[in-house]
């Protein structure tokens, strides 16, 4: 399982209320390319020293405008720890 597949079954995809790329996309002017783009940076850089969402624009090439719109779409830092810990816990350094 990649570790987009991760984020999405971490963060309830699938479900009513799980991780709609398209909606997300919509909300910040993405399309949904892009924002799995940006979580998967995300997920990569998590846990890592420097600002993540500044690295996630940096590796993605979006403007880190956009990165802290789809950040705060599944719900900021926090969701951001979280997902760092419950990845940590499939076994994936983070």
């Amino acid at each position: 399982m990649g570790i987009l597949d991760s984020i999405k079954n971490l963060l309830g995809a699938g479900g009513s209320e799980g991780l709609n790329l398209e909606n997300i996309a919509s909300q910040v002017g993405l399309n949904s390319e892009q924002v799995e783009q940006i979580l998967s940076a995300l997920g990569q850089f998590q846990g890592e020293d420097g600002d993540t969402a500044e690295s996630a624009a940096n590796a993605t090439g979006i403007p880190i405008d956009q990165v802290l719109a789809v950040l705060s779409q599944i719900g900021g830092e926090g969701a951001l720890g979280n997902l760092s810990q419950m990845l940590g816990g499939l076994g994936r350094n983070t």
